[in-house]
């Protein structure tokens, strides 16, 4: 599929600017294609120092990775694994990852570490926020309370969630749903689902392949698009390009390129929906 960033010039999107919170790369992050054109710019966190040079080295200026535990601010512990992915400032439930094939092998805790943690809202090289992606092992909910502010700016939401407590104590994707709803976003669509058989069963000779239990996703949330003549059409022009590009969402898009011809006497929804038809 071809991207809207066709459709406008880098006068008109200087950056789309994206806040990658445990930014290790386990995988290509969905955002990727934006960065290779160009036109989206980094802002990251990922507490793991060698990691984080890694990943300052990889992407260069004008991102920024920061060495960060992001939280409330205060005191905390960092509960190390023996992946460094599954480490989290809650500690692993291991009873319970121990029912499923190839968790508790993933998520064996081998050491505590005293840290502080960092509020968000308080870090000033963030700026002006556009796309969330978020994935700190049961540790989101307690850092978007601290940060309002970027919330109330951000456009689309990444968040990993939980569906089964793999850490003890770690709110459910159900709080964090609640609370994303009351700061003005909709749920929008899961990327997929985590899932592990229940030991001794193996499903098709796979460790890794479940049979139903769900255990945890990505969720995509996204600004009420009720609301979106409160928007600038700056943003409406970057909410655009990240339901097109991001999240293949081409009837959101189409809806908020309607928005911005609108607000600015334009017509791009009449040609975004000539082109995305004929393709």
């Amino acid at each position: 599929m071809w991207s809207l960033l066709d459709f406008f010039s880098k006068v008109q999107i200087p950056y789309i600017n994206i806040l990658d919170i445990g930014a290790a790369l386990g995988e290509e992050p969905s955002y990727q294609s934006l960065i290779d054109a160009g036109r989206a710019r980094i802002v990251g966190f990922e507490p793991n120092d060698k990691e984080c040079e890694r990943l300052n080295e990889l992407y260069g200026k004008p991102h920024l990775f920061l060495p960060f535990f992001a939280g409330n601010g205060q005191s905390a512990i960092f509960h190390e694994t023996n992946w460094s992915l599954t480490g989290s400032l809650y500690e692993p439930n291991t009873p319970l990852l121990q029912k499923f094939q190839n968790l508790a092998e993933l998520t064996t805790p081998v050491a505590k570490h005293n840290i502080e943690t960092k509020r968000i809202d308080e870090i000033t090289e963030i700026g002006e926020v556009d796309f969330i992606k978020i994935d700190v092992q049961g540790s989101e909910l307690n850092i978007f309370e601290n940060a309002k502010n970027i919330l109330t700016d951000a456009l689309v939401i990444q968040t990993e969630v939980e569906f089964v407590e793999l850490y003890k104590g770690q709110p459910m994707f159900a709080d964090v749903d609640i609370f994303l709803r009351a700061h003005g976003f909709q749920f929008c669509t899961f990327l997929g689902f985590g899932s592990r058989a229940f030991k001794p069963l193996i499903n098709n000779e796979n460790i890794n392949q479940g049979f139903k239990q769900a255990l945890w996703s990505d969720a995509i949330y996204v600004k009420d698009w009720m609301l979106l003549e409160e928007l600038s059409a700056l943003k409406l022009t970057r909410y655009a390009v990240l339901a097109h590009d991001i999240l293949g969402a081409y009837d959101l898009a189409h809806l908020i390129l309607t928005a911005l011809d609108k607000k600015t006497n334009t017509h791009y929804a009449e040609l975004y929906l000539s082109r995305l038809t004929k393709a």
